[in-house]
């Protein structure tokens, strides 16, 4: 077995993503029920590969577990499937939820980033089962609720899939994008990020073309704003332990009622037997396992222990 397999595994079913499987049987048929399975769940215009070195070095750090990545719906490979239902965190998360039953794994733990981590709420808030119990559940940058956009100058994630919605599906150039970007007012990290969701249009071509659906994913974005998951949270059933994590330098305003809500909820969830926690990573903006890997790391690795 290599340390590192990716294999997408691919089928007719909406559930059955195409993934990145991390430290695990090379043979879909040979998946390992038993083993401890994490499933990383990426944020609006992403992909699976945002976790890719991340992943790899918690599989080198703790061999026993496995990890999942996925393309949520609209994103990356799995763009090209037909989808069930709206484009909402609910029914991302569902999504996901048949995919671990498909591949009969029963996750342990669930980090999302971003609106993942709002899909990783949902999961746990849709169905006991096949997620496990006790099941840790990490929210990076992203709180329970209302969206706080940053402040004027800082980039939005609503404002960056309307401008891309007004650009070709075809494009000549990656440095073209980024150019058009930079001078909307977008950040240049953000447009070298956007550009890496551009692929060739075929072999013989040199024009690239989106690999998501921004329809959908417009949809999606407006079901993130709005999807409310506060009730579950200050009512977390026993087993079920939740870790947000707020970057220090976030691109989302932490309201200071939303940070008084959850330490509310740590409280409450103690005496009750599940568990709601809050952590800071330090030196790191809304792209957390970017800009602070290791501090990430660190903050993480008690889970896999």
């Amino acid at each position: 077995m290599a340390l590192v397999d990716e294999r997408p595994v691919r089928s007719g079913d909406v559930s059955n993503f195409p993934q990145i499987l991390v430290k695990w049987s090379s043979n879909v048929e040979n998946l390992k029920p038993d083993i401890p399975t994490a499933v990383l769940l990426h944020g609006i215009l992403g992909g699976r590969k945002n976790w890719g070195s991340f992943a790899r070095r918690l599989a080198q750090e703790f061999p026993m577990w496995q990890f999942l990545l996925v393309d949520l719906r609209c994103h990356g490979d799995s763009t090209s499937i037909k989808k069930r239902g709206p484009n909402t965190v609910a029914s991302a998360a569902l999504d996901v939820l048949k995919l671990v039953g498909q591949l009969r794994v029963t996750p342990r733990i669930l980090v999302g980033h971003s609106f993942g981590g709002k899909v990783a709420l949902s999961m746990v808030e849709q169905a006991a089962k096949p997620l496990a119990r006790p099941v840790k559940v990490w929210v990076l940058d992203a709180t329970p609720g209302k969206v706080h956009p940053g402040g004027d100058g800082e980039d939005h994630p609503g404002e960056l899939i309307a401008f891309l919605s007004t650009l070709p599906k075809q494009v000549a150039s990656k440095r073209d994008v980024v150019s058009a970007l930079i001078k909307e007012g977008f950040s240049k990290d953000v447009a070298q990020w956007v550009v890496t969701n551009l692929r060739p249009t075929d072999s013989s071509s040199s024009s690239f073309s989106w690999v998501f659906d921004l329809k959908g994913i417009a949809e999606m974005y407006k079901s993130y704003e709005e999807t409310n998951l506060w009730k579950f949270v200050e009512d977390v059933p026993r087993g079920v332990h939740i870790n947000f994590l707020k970057a220090e330098r976030s691109l989302h305003r932490w309201a200071l009622g939303d940070l008084q809500r959850i330490h509310a909820a740590e409280e409450q969830a103690a005496d009750e037997g599940g568990g709601v926690q809050m952590h800071v990573l330090e030196d790191a903006g809304h792209w957390v396992h970017a800009d602070n890997p290791d501090g990430l790391f660190r903050i993480l690795s008690p889970s896999f222990q």
